[in-house]
């Protein structure tokens, strides 16, 4: 299991956010975003699990709870080149769990057991299930314990833990992620107790230096949405959490790196948006962020909008560092001036 992971995240981790993090960090594990078992079976395949070489290493999450279909999935994902399949038992929305999938499952140990057994006489690939600390009043630490000694008695040893329990019920999907208490406790004392599974925790981690924190007491760390709002944060990941010695990209690097991938995939007529949308918070908290913002969103629509809008919204960006570095240098010298005035 890597140490550093983005979660799966609906509408977020498709194939264009994938590679533009890759361009940010070569080291960090990557997730698709949940496909359902039916979804493979019965749908475009290439368009559902399509990826480029670079995305890699890339973990493909499946959501369903039918042994067969879920073996199925796992021998799709082996040819496609997946590193890796997780199991969804973690999401709580109405429809997911009207499939009977995602964390209503966690009540099903046996079941999840059924699946992932399944799966791994399917593929070669290693299965790992990705699930909260519990649901509903089933969400004392022994709940979870039996669910992961029930699970790994299949031979799955790499368990994701949402540290926050999920109520199925009165509760949206984003509430989820943020009402209920987060419980790291449980998941450290998960990693105590099964010292021998490869345990990752999930939930309200935003920063590298947190997640280097929290790996003294786990295996890996996943973070979810401050990598889609604050993408650049994962900048020095891999020298800080993988200790790789290549240097960094700049964010102005990032972007040049991705305007052949826009060219390929607008050639080919892709909506600009489609790409862009994952790359606006890319000059968060800098000069510039707002006109970057707004170029692109006025701009990425418009019918034939390509890498030229990119390349023109990076340049304003760069005018307004230079106007930025200017101020803050003329500042200095006001105060330079005013410190010799007071010698006088």
């Amino acid at each position: 299991m890597l140490p550093l992971s983005i979660a799966p995240m609906m509408d977020r981790t498709d194939r264009h956010y994938r590679y533009f993090m890759r361009q940010i960090t070569r080291r960090t594990l990557l997730y698709t975003e949940m496909v359902t078992s039916m979804a493979i079976k019965h749908g475009n395949r290439e368009k559902l699990l399509g990826f480029t070489p670079d995305e890699n290493p890339l973990v493909l999450q499946v959501g369903g709870d039918h042994p067969q279909q879920l073996a199925d999935c796992a021998r799709i994902a082996a040819d496609f080149g997946y590193c890796e399949i997780n199991l969804n038992v973690g999401c709580p929305s109405d429809r997911v769990q009207s499939g009977n999938f995602g964390a209503c499952l966690m009540a099903q140990p046996e079941q999840v057991a059924d699946c992932v057994a399944a799966m791994m006489a399917a593929s070669p690939l290693p299965i790992s299930v990705k699930h909260r600390i519990g649901i509903d009043h089933q969400d004392r630490y022994e709940d979870m314990a039996h669910f992961v000694t029930v699970v790994s008695q299949t031979g799955c040893r790499r368990f994701s833990v949402h540290a926050r329990k999920a109520w199925l019920q009165g509760l949206s999907p984003k509430d989820n992620r943020t009402v209920p208490p987060l419980r790291y406790a449980d998941v450290h004392r998960l990693k105590r107790d099964f010292a021998h599974l490869s345990i990752e925790i999930n939930g309200g981690i935003t920063t590298l230096e947190q997640a280097k924190t929290q790996l003294s007491l786990v295996d890996a760390v996943m973070i979810g949405r401050a990598a889609y709002d604050h993408p650049f944060i994962f900048a020095q990941a891999d020298q800080l959490i993988f200790g790789e010695t290549y240097p960094p990209l700049s964010r102005q690097q990032v972007v040049q790196k991705m305007l052949p991938y826009i060219d390929y995939w607008t050639g080919r007529g892709l909506k600009l948006h489609s790409i862009t949308r994952h790359m606006l918070h890319l000059f968060h908290g800098q000069p510039g962020s707002r006109v970057w913002k707004r170029t692109i969103t006025d701009r990425s629509s418009k019918p034939g909008a390509g890498a030229e809008v990119v390349a023109d919204a990076l340049e304003l960006v760069n005018q307004a560092g230079f106007v930025h570095q200017a101020s803050l240098a003329h500042q200095a010298n006001l105060v330079h001036q005013a410190s010799l005035g007071s010698l006088v």
